[in-house]
């Protein structure tokens, strides 16, 4: 049994020093991954463990900065052609070397997983093509220019094609086909208990501080603090918000934060002429839908007061958004600002689009997901019935409520999104280009939002000779989608771990728990 904080920190503190004699850990995180499959489901709690058994091309620094990765170097050898070079020391955790076929196999994989709730087709779809020159040298081909493919490969973990070709997502929840060349080996998935991984003593970069690190999901942020307080635990992500100024004052925990690139969001089903949960006040079906007219849609982001949700619901570890990612992101827009809080105006243009009376509709979200999800939930329905909308709420645990929010089954969802490649065309394509499961565009388009106009805007930016070119024509298409819309910005969160003295864990924007980046204290 673990002893709590205070008595446990000093013992601690000296036992980690020695490298010889690495101790275990044990972390409680929010959100469960829904699948060990790597390529499942394109979700953050999924992809940062992936990354604990996983490699990819290109990895990512704590603000997403690009740094080699299974790829000590790649370059452009023409508009359509990249070629990475593969570092020749690498094997995977079964002994077997890993060559430039793992990632052809990869790349044919990643985005062609069936019943995936949000698939790795945004990553993959853009190659064309793939010329294997020799075992760690691979050149991936487009068919025309194509300025960010660093970025994309990024975003897709590599796995073994020994143990990978024929193997379905259940031979991967199993372990059966977990075997990776990350820093930590598979051990166990118990869902709902816990996760195990041990070290990987061959891995290529880095080894592990850790021998076996232990994994608790406690979706409950403030049962996440208590048994970090109470040593159940080592270290914890998103501690509950009223929490957080408690944990600051003790002297037996240190905290990390950073503010993040995780969009909160409104997704709305702007398609359909009747949506399943848009009735009138007395709660009869209508055939036309609210959603679809954009004077609606931006009556409903007037009538949110984010810096009332920032300051009390999120406690102040949040910023109000405007667009998809916080301005300070490359080839996002400065200049665009969030909607202020204008209840008036929200009426008004009610009003105008002849919804002056009012109509009601449900607001989905997740319970057990985002830094206090019901809750904002909550806080928006009040505040889109005193602008005339009468506003319901139901929320659900996440691993119900995105295959039913995949599924369409909802008119106005809470969710969010944080940029896998770190730069803003990644949710342009994902969530509001037109969905085309065969152009692997608006993969995760839940309202099904389309504007031929934005559509042009973001395939002829990947299409940019120039890196610069695709910021411009980037930058033209977030003005549209947000001049129209498509999707209702609400906050970036604030990102937070806490952790017992003797451990260092370096906060990122990307908001993942990296197990092999926490360390112990020097």
């Amino acid at each position: 049994m673990r002893k709590p904080l205070g008595i446990l920190t000093v013992v601690a503190a000296v036992a980690l020093m020695g490298s010889a004699q690495a101790a275990d850990l044990t972390i409680g995180v929010k959100s469960e991954p829904n699948s060990m499959d790597p390529h499942y489901h394109n979700l953050s709690p999924n992809n940062m463990l992936a990354a604990a058994v996983f490699d990819k091309l290109v990895l990512q620094d704590e603000v997403q900065n690009k740094v080699p990765g299974l790829a000590e170097s790649w370059e452009q050898l023409a508009p359509d052609a990249w070629q990475f070079n593969l570092r020749k020391d690498v094997t995977w955790h079964d002994g077997s070397p890993f060559t430039a076929t793992d990632v052809e196999f990869t790349l044919g994989r990643a985005g062609n997983v069936p019943n995936s709730p949000s698939s790795f087709a945004l990553y993959t779809k853009v190659i064309k093509g793939v010329e294997i020159v020799d075992d760690h040298t691979i050149i991936l081909k487009t068919e025309g220019p194509f300025p960010l493919m660093v970025d994309y490969m990024s975003g897709v973990v590599i796995v073994s094609k020994k143990h990978g070709e024929g193997a379905t997502t259940q031979d991967y929840n199993s372990g059966k086909a977990m075997v990776g060349t990350g820093p930590f080996k598979f051990a166990e998935w118990v869902p709902g208990d816990r996760i195990v991984y041990e070290r990987n003593t061959d891995y290529w970069g880095s080894v592990p501080a850790w021998d076996k690190v232990i994994v608790k999901p406690i979706s409950n942020e403030s049962a996440r603090t208590a048994a970090l307080l109470a040593g159940d635990v080592d270290f914890i992500d998103f501690p509950a918000t009223t929490d957080i100024p408690t944990l600051k004052k003790n002297s037996d925990v240190q905290i990390s934060e950073i503010g993040s690139n995780r969009m909160i969001y409104l997704h709305i089903d702007s398609d359909r002429d009747e949506s399943p949960f848009v009735a009138d006040l007395e709660g009869n079906k209508m055939q036309k839908n609210p959603l679809k007219d954009a004077r609606v849609r931006r009556a409903i982001s007037l009538a949110i007061n984010r810096e009332a949700i920032a300051a009390r619901v999120m406690e102040g570890l949040a910023v109000p958004a405007g667009q998809l990612m916080p301005p300070t992101v490359y080839a996002t827009v400065p200049e665009i600002k969030p909607d202020p809080f204008d209840l008036e105006k929200a009426k008004e243009l009610l009003q105008e689009a002849g919804w002056g009376d009012g109509f009601s509709l449900t607001i989905h979200g997740p319970n057990d997901r985002y830094v206090n999800d019901a809750k904002i939930a909550q806080a928006i329905a009040q505040m889109l019935t005193k602008a005339g909308i009468k506003t319901a709420v139901e929320t659900m645990p996440k691993n119900v409520y995105f295959g039913k929010a995949s599924a369409l089954e909802f008119s106005l969802m809470l969710v969010g999104w944080a940029s896998g490649s770190g730069e803003p065309s990644n949710p342009l394509r994902a969530l509001l280009h037109t969905y085309d499961k065969e152009k692997g565009m608006g993969t995760t388009n839940r309202g099904r939002y389309s504007n031929p106009k934005m559509d042009n805007l973001v395939d002829t930016a990947m299409s940019a000779p120039t890196r610069e070119e695709w910021a411009k024509l980037t930058q033209e298409a977030t003005k549209v989608a947000m001049g129209d819309l498509g999707i209702i910005p609400i906050h970036y969160q604030v990102n937070v771990w806490a952790m017992r003295n003797g451990i260092d864990y370096k906060a990122r924007a990307d908001e993942y728990t990296l197990i092999q980046s926490i360390i112990p204290a020097m």
